[in-house]
């Protein structure tokens, strides 16, 4: 039996379902129910679990924001940042330092795909960078 594709889940396809943000949500919903029914394993970074509580406490209330965090748990896992994820993140020429510590969530929780709408944010891709829309093909 193969293995399952691991991917890591950039916060723009999980705000994508969340806010059911047009045209994306189709593709970005059908990416998180792969991810739920077993299809892949998904992996979100950790630092991306404290924006969505804030952003959901924001438009909503601090029992709806925990309420969004505990469904995603049930299916998605937490890909760690650690000193060792910063340290390395550094070393990465990109303009913005959250995308770099992204990419080295992916490649420390073994990702075969980052999956992101903003695929020239991950350049140079140290795996493959893919869009939802794109990826969706491939379940």
């Amino acid at each position: 039996m193969a293995a399952k594709t691991i991917i890591l889940i950039d916060l723009n396809i999980i705000l994508d379902v969340l806010q059911k943000r047009e045209p994306f949500y189709e593709a970005s919903a059908r990416i998180l129910a792969a991810v739920e029914t077993g299809l892949l394993k998904g992996y979100i970074a950790a630092h991306s679990i404290t924006t969505i509580f804030y952003l959901v406490q924001e438009d909503k209330s601090s029992t709806e924001a925990r309420a969004v965090i505990t469904s995603l748990m049930q299916f998605l896992k937490i890909a760690p940042v650690s000193q060792s994820t910063i340290d390395q993140a550094l070393n990465l020429d990109y303009n913005d330092f959250e995308d770099a510590v992204q990419m080295i969530s992916a490649l420390q929780c073994k990702a075969d795909y980052l999956l992101t709408r903003n695929i020239t944010d991950y350049q140079p891709a140290l795996i493959p960078v893919v869009q939802p829309v794109d990826f969706v093909d491939t379940i």
